[in-house]
């Protein structure tokens, strides 16, 4: 097809899809009511529907009141039924394709559900969206004369009971229209090769003579592989290359300690980065202004929004609210209610709001990614945000890292033990040590209290990893892949005991 066809197309749906969305940025929570009341609708004939009448809710304090919150062990015999080949048990369109993602305390593995509806209405859609946002930045973008490189964690998708389960990055790249097949790279045979390491060198050959002009995957991983282009090519930039690379979206993990190596490989200023905020459960949130680090929450992809205020999280007083009711700068717990049938659904992340017009986000962790054993609070956030302050200050650059508690022995105090892979590390650890205490304590304010006088945390406790440790976990653990990632903080030491059993 034509580039100047292609960049028509393109310009023409860009304008009709600003109307819907600027439909939900003046409108936003009378756009969420009415696609919860649609929702309720929907499936009011469904084993869920008639459980909780849902004929006869008619707002949202009567669908708070009603429904449970839920995580997913308590959706995991409906959802298992479904995968058996049941319908109309939560929604009402059949479920044919099942998301597999890293499980839970009860089970090795979680399997989300997929509807025709949530993959057109929601990833689909988002796709399009993330494109007519970028360009709508950026009127002289070269998009289309290339293609994307595309790195998910695709592995085989597996029939069973007629219902299809894998990586959900297997089920939209199995499920792509034509034209996104045809603009990305590499193919889907090499896309969805189960041999992660043949996988990553695979990709390598055969993009290295495509002219790719964007970018797309989580960062770890894309690192990776970008180092592993460069390491084939002999050449020291990307643009060496690609000349016409233009842009990276990127998510899944932090961007945070990684952004100065990504600049190193991608050393043109005017290079863009656009990151998003997806997930196994739906699509939320996408950048849509250049150099900003603040997400635009999505209201029309059939997802219904709730927060818990992270204060309660978890205790007996725990309550949710809808968007209309959340504050600025606070750390809440995302409720999900979709056009897949999750009925306010737990989805494990936690976001604050950077503004309330428009509905922009920062994604700040896990619900079970933190470490609060001494009242400390520390969240994903405050730490790559500290390791992001004082690699900066001593010239160090990091690969991954984790950390867990020390906990209170007799008289001895608690503390942190982090467990950090270098690609360079700092010339004096314990300076970098200090750096890191300091940035902390600058960055949370229950951490700062904790540590003043060694009342109850002693200074944190580094360990340096050996090259590629964290790689070796994940490989000895079958875990390879984009969508695969060792929880960064923890209140056990589970994930900190392995890795340094396998570095010892």
């Amino acid at each position: 097809m034509p580039i100047p066809l292609v960049n028509s197309i393109a310009s023409w749906f860009l304008k009709k899809r600003f109307h819907q969305i600027e439909l939900f940025l003046k409108y936003p929570n009378e756009v969420q009511t009415e696609l919860l009341l649609s929702l309720i609708d929907y499936a009011k004939d469904t084993e869920i529907g008639k459980q909780y009448n849902f004929a006869s809710i008619k707002n949202y304090k009567t669908f708070a009141e009603r429904i449970p919150i839920k995580n997913y062990e308590a959706c995991q015999d409906l959802i298992q039924r479904s995968r058996q080949g049941e319908n109309n048990i939560f929604w009402p369109s059949s479920i044919k394709w099942f998301a597999k993602s890293s499980g839970t305390t009860r089970s090795k593995s979680k399997f989300i559900p997929v509807s025709s509806e949530s993959l057109e209405d929601c990833h689909y859609a988002a796709s399009k969206d993330l494109l007519c946002m970028y360009l709508n930045n950026n009127e002289d973008s070269q998009l289309f004369t290339g293609k994307s490189l595309r790195l998910g964690g695709s592995k085989q998708l597996y029939k069973e009971n007629g219902t299809v389960f894998g990586d959900l990055s297997a089920i939209l790249i199995d499920n792509m229209p034509f034209w996104a097949e045809f603009s990305s790279t590499p193919s889907n045979k090499v896309s969805l090769m189960s041999d992660w390491e043949h996988k990553m060198q695979a990709i390598v050959d055969e993009t290295i003579n495509e002219n790719v002009t964007s970018l797309a995957g989580v960062p770890s991983w894309m690192l990776v592989l970008l180092n592993d282009v460069l390491k084939t090519t002999g050449k020291q930039n990307l643009f060496e290359i690609w000349p016409n690379l233009e842009v990276y979206f990127h998510g899944g993990v932090s961007f945070t300690p990684y952004i100065d190596q990504y600049k190193n490989i991608l050393p043109k200023k005017d290079f863009k980065y656009y990151e998003i905020y997806n997930a196994s459960e739906g699509f939320f949130a996408i950048q849509d202004q250049n150099n900003s680090d603040e997400l635009l929450l999505m209201l029309d992809y059939g997802i219904f929004y709730e927060f818990i205020p992270m204060h309660v999280y978890g205790t007996e007083e725990e309550y949710a609210i809808p968007l209309g009711d959340v504050q600025l700068n606070k750390n809440y717990a995302i409720i999900i209610t979709t056009n897949a049938g999750l009925w306010r659904y737990k989805v494990g992340d936690t976001v604050r709001f950077t503004s309330l017009n428009p509905y922009r986000i920062k994604v700040t962790g896990r619900t079970r990614h933190h470490i609060n054993v001494f009242g400390e609070e520390l969240i994903i956030e405050n730490a790559e945000a500290a390791l992001k302050k004082v690699c900066k200050r001593t010239k160090a650059e990091i690969v991954d890292f984790t950390a867990a508690p020390i906990f209170m022995e007799g008289k001895e105090k608690g503390g942190h033990e982090w467990l950090i892979e270098f690609k360079t590390p700092p010339k004096d650890l314990n300076y970098f040590n200090e750096l890191f205490d300091n940035a902390l304590k600058s960055l949370n304010s229950d951490y700062e209290a904790k540590r003043y006088n060694n009342i109850t945390l002693n200074k944190p406790k580094i360990h340096v990893a050996r090259e590629h440790l964290f790689y070796d976990w994940l490989k000895q653990n079958n875990k390879l892949g984009g969508q695969h990632k060792i929880p960064r903080l923890s209140n056990s030491r589970n994930y900190l005991e392995a890795l340094l059993n396998l570095d010892s």
